[in-house]
């Protein structure tokens, strides 16, 4: 099976260990994974700030790097929703509509394509750990993808996994709003990291690059003792932690 590495923004300039271990995951579950260098943005800052126009050249360029591609596998259920919003885009009955549905139908979130595609729900990680799992709001609202981060989760040897109060909260990130409403953002990703110290886990793990950068800042700069991971890592882990 051949798939390709969807790597975003934030994976390819701050989670590159992620897209690592998503490569070396899929290799070892027998996929043929590529990159396509041409790749870029997905163009979801600009369409969730209603620059339609400017996202829609942005759509036409990715729909065109990966319409040859059997499979797209992207890091962040964010920014594989985007891929999936491409066909809103277009007019009906349109052949960039036609494109961008044939592209919505091959592109997964990682570890929803693991467990609904590969039909694999325990890859043989070992990571030991407590740890507690961030859903983030457009992989599990928009996306759809809820039970497959957690089937994984939950077979990971050595991982003891503790359920976040309140899970469904939102961090507080939202792309721009966390910039256009800076302090109510700050509230809420407060609020966040109060019910990560109820789990009194030592890791907090997501699948959402945007989510952990901003959990994460918010921890380190209260100075937690909470480790940040995106699921790939964990996912990847032989124990040698």
């Amino acid at each position: 099976m051949r798939v390709s590495l969807f790597i975003t923004c934030l994976g390819d300039i701050f989670y590159a260990n992620a897209g690592k271990s998503a490569v070396e995951l899929l290799e070892r579950l027998g996929c043929d994974v590529d990159f396509p260098n041409a790749q870029t943005c997905c163009g979801q800052p600009a369409y969730n700030s209603g620059y339609h126009k400017e996202t829609l050249e942005v759509a036409k360029h990715m729909i065109e790097v990966f319409e040859q591609k059997e499979y797209v596998i992207g890091i962040s259920g964010s920014c594989v929703y985007m891929l999936h919003e491409y066909v809103h885009l277009f007019e009906d009955g349109s052949n960039w509509r036609k494109r961008a549905v044939a592209l919505k139908e091959k592109t997964y979130e990682l570890t929803q394509f693991i467990v609904d595609v590969l039909g694999i729900e325990d890859v043989g990680a070992t990571y030991k750990a407590t740890a507690t799992y961030h859903t983030s709001c457009h992989m599990t609202r928009l996306l759809g993808v809820k039970e497959a981060p957690v089937k994984l989760l939950e077979n990971v040897r050595g991982l003891d996994l503790v359920d976040l109060p309140h899970r469904n909260d939102c961090c507080g990130f939202g792309g721009t709003f966390s910039v256009k409403m800076a302090n109510i953002s700050e509230q809420m990703v407060d609020e966040k990291v109060s019910h990560i110290e109820e789990t009194q886990a030592n890791l907090l793990l997501g699948a959402d690059g945007s989510c952990l950068m901003n959990i994460g800042g918010r921890i380190t700069r209260q100075g937690k003792p909470i480790e940040v991971k995106h699921i790939a890592e964990i996912l990847n882990s032989r124990g040698d932690a």
